[in-house]
């Protein structure tokens, strides 16, 4: 029997598929029709194995079994076409054509897809980037013949939990070649602008709003009778609310007071915060002397910063702080948090806009602190199309400097209430309305198209 492979790429879009129920959802759908198709790392993989016993599973090292001679040159030729004329270069130029995240593009840029200098070598004539495009999405490129035979033995279908990454290409790739159905999660709000080019050939795109719906044909030639618009599914685990007593017992097991108000700063990477590692060392400093006595600190970094104890060495084991780990799976503590922290800070990402929906008030740092002259980071991670809502919205404390960061967070703990307006109102125009029912919509919208044993 034939299944509807789920491909699962990277560890946020795991995360929603996992803890919002679409992987249940599905899995009640259809039955035992639903395989999974890890494409990560073996430690993401053992982190959330565990959440789909009994189902079908696959790893990208199960379709990568020695090939011929033959093969592993027609894969280096593929490879080495696609560094000149796929994947990052159509990512650059769509970013270039469109303007999406001018000020942040460079070469050398730690994050790929700012990177100008992988443009690629080939004039900038649409003509030929439309021939790079059709290149880069053809079903005659090369696939391994492993993975090729898998799918057309045990695939009837293909989902991708985010259609964008690298790895997934050779999978869209393949379900073309056999003329299988796949459908499209376009991952996060701001994946349409700047995070590289979508293919126009699934057979259906699940977004969260109609923002991404126009996109999808504006920038990415999307015919939109082939999208869906469900809701964010993350707010469905935050339309459930948390009782008061689960913070208050979270706040005790990390060693801090329930009664007193507490202040979450919530990290960004190293390669878009190079310097947040002093603005942390400042604020730790500033705490101690003359704030401790008003609020707690809780620092959350990124799950992607591996340099994390470094950067956030001056807040490890102190009094009334606690210094999270990075982590993917602790979704359910974080939930918590946003429904009940006093204030949040940080300075662009999901995560922030997390805060909002959970009607936080929110300190967002638009500076770098420490910054050598010229160097800006911290503004233009906030520059990028999408994020102009955010910033033109006054749901939030803009702070360009450390001065300002801490008026922010004053005024957030004295008057919680103060942008509670204009939070709901920027939510509804990012996310939507928010039901508790944006993951069964995105199961229906997957089911339609592969088809239900029920």
């Amino acid at each position: 029997m034939k299944r509807v492979w789920l491909v699962l790429p990277d560890p946020f879009s795991i995360r929603v598929f996992f803890e919002t129920g679409i992987v249940d959802g599905l899995r009640a759908r259809l039955d035992d029709r639903l395989a999974l198709m890890w494409v990560t790392a073996p430690d993401v993989v053992s982190e959330w194995a565990g959440r789909a016993a009994g189902l079908p599973m696959h790893r990208r090292e199960d379709v990568r079994d020695p090939a011929h001679l033959g093969e592993r040159v027609a894969g280096r030729v593929d490879r080495w076409v696609d560094k000149q004329i796929g994947y990052f270069p159509l990512g650059i130029r769509l970013n270039e054509r469109f303007g999406f995240h001018a000020e942040r593009m460079r070469p050398g840029n730690d994050n790929f897809m700012l990177d100008s200098a992988r443009v690629g070598p080939l004039p900038r004539w649409s003509v030929l980037e439309r021939g790079m495009k059709r290149w880069f999405f053809s079903p005659r490129r090369h696939v391994r013949r492993v993975l090729l035979e898998t799918m057309a033995a045990d695939c009837s279908a293909l989902v991708v939990s985010n259609v964008q990454p690298h790895s997934v290409t050779p999978y869209l790739t393949a379900a073309r070649r056999l003329s299988l159905p796949f459908v499209a999660y376009v991952f996060s709000w701001d994946h349409t602008v700047g995070k590289g080019v979508i293919s126009p050939y699934c057979d259906r795109y699940i977004v969260q709003n109609r923002i991404m719906e126009d996109d999808l044909g504006r920038y990415h030639d999307i015919d939109p009778s082939r999208v869906v618009v469900t809701g964010w599914p993350q707010t469905d685990v935050f339309h459930r609310r948390r009782a008061r007593a689960d913070y208050d017992a979270l706040l005790r097991r990390f060693g801090l007071d329930p009664a007193r108000p507490v202040v979450l700063f919530m990290g960004n990477t190293p390669s878009n915060a190079p310097y947040e590692g002093r603005l942390v060392d400042r604020l730790v400093t500033w705490w101690e002397e003359g704030a401790r006595e008003r609020f707690q600190l809780l620092f959350r970094p990124h799950p992607r910063d591996r340099s994390w104890d470094e950067r956030y060495k001056l807040a490890h084991g102190r009094e009334g702080i606690y210094l999270q780990q990075p982590s993917f799976t602790d979704f359910d503590q974080l939930t918590v948090l946003l429904q009940h922290v006093d204030v949040a800070v940080g300075n662009a990402g999901t995560v922030f806009l997390d805060a909002l929906i959970n009607d936080r008030p929110a300190v967002c740092v638009l500076y770098d602190e420490g910054a050598p002259p010229g160097e800006s980071w911290a503004a233009k991670n906030v520059l990028g199309q999408h994020y102009q809502e955010l910033l033109a919205s006054g749901a939030f404390y803009r702070a360009e400097s450390f001065e300002e960061m801490v008026d922010g967070i004053d005024r957030g703990l004295a008057e919680p209430r103060a942008l509670e307006d204009a939070r709901r109102g920027v939510v509804r125009e990012v996310v939507g309305d928010i039901d508790g029912r944006a993951a069964a919509r995105v199961v229906d919208a997957i089911v339609e198209v592969v088809g239900s044993t029920r």
